[in-house]
């Protein structure tokens, strides 16, 4: 490897790729992405935990691929008391935008699935970030993206491996 692509990690404050950098820039998005979570939580008259707990559920839906969420991984996940999951559950499910169903091949088994109406309505709300977020993409080639995919699914990886249960 060259001296250029070798990866940095703690770099001067002034050099972009550098450790300081990304912390700042990454810290910056993370708050601006937790300002349109609170606007929305507030919209719908919900906790910030709530809005935490849909998107781990729409992230976990099996229309999208994925295993259906359980009120066991959701406190995992959340780092909840069952408590305190069983409550945000039951705001999501009387607002209706979750709902519970029980597993066909174990009854004891809850899994909980984003419910229709609040699939409008998440769209309809997120769609100007969803707009920000292709204007962003779009100033990137193919590659880039690629690039950036990767770091972005690394980040998530080790931020997992900081989770305590």
């Amino acid at each position: 490897m060259s001296g250029s692509d070798i990866p940095s990690t703690a770099l001067p404050g002034n050099d972009p790729t550098g450790l300081q950098s990304f912390a700042v820039l990454l810290r910056r998005m993370n708050s601006e992405f937790n300002r349109v979570a609170q606007e929305f939580a507030h919209a719908q008259g919900l906790h910030l935990t709530d809005v935490q707990a849909l998107i781990a559920i729409l992230d976990a839906d099996p229309d999208g691929g994925g295993e259906p969420m359980t009120p066991g991984r959701l406190r995992r996940q959340l780092n909840l008391t069952s408590g305190a999951v069983t409550a945000c559950v039951d705001r999501l499910e009387r607002s209706g935008h979750i709902r519970r169903v029980r597993a066909a091949d174990d009854r004891r088994v809850v899994h909980l699935h984003f419910a229709e109406a609040a699939r409008a309505l998440t769209s309809d709300y997120f769609r100007p970030l969803a707009r920000s977020t292709d204007t962003a993409r779009g100033r990137f080639t193919s590659r880039e993206l690629t690039v950036i995919a990767r770091f972005l699914g690394e980040m998530n990886r080790e931020l997992v491996l900081l989770r305590r249960y």
